[in-house]
């Protein structure tokens, strides 16, 4: 079945950086659109970047210019690097994928950004 871990998660400084790192199985990565949400404390979960099959990628305006998602298919993962992290990164992180029209999601990774 579709598997998605996170791991990477942490505290950091204001201005650190962190890289997230998302272990895919049960499907054949190559083929789809991968990428991050994350959840702030008292929030709704948003959309954060993603990265599709040819490697074309997409970034919230929040993040854009911060934080790089890539991907390694013969090694089934996907990556955040999160540089100049702010106080407001400060959210549980997950990777998603859509698969046939149905979203799978990792169980999540604290990210907090604190001083």
């Amino acid at each position: 079945q579709v598997q998605l871990v996170e791991s990477g998660g942490g505290l950091v400084q204001p201005g650190g950086s962190l890289r997230l790192s998302c272990a895919a199985s049960g499907f054949t990565l190559d083929y789809y659109a991968i990428g991050w949400h994350r959840q702030a404390p008292g929030k709704e979960r948003e959309w954060v970047a993603r990265i599709r099959s040819g490697g074309a990628t997409n970034y919230d305006d929040s993040v854009r210019g911060r934080f790089t998602i890539s991907r390694d298919d013969a090694k089934k993962m996907v990556f955040l690097q999160m540089n100049s992290l702010k106080p407001e990164d400060t959210a549980v992180y997950y990777c998603y994928a859509v698969i046939g029209g149905n979203t799978y999601w990792g169980q999540g990774t604290q990210v907090t950004v604190s001083s």
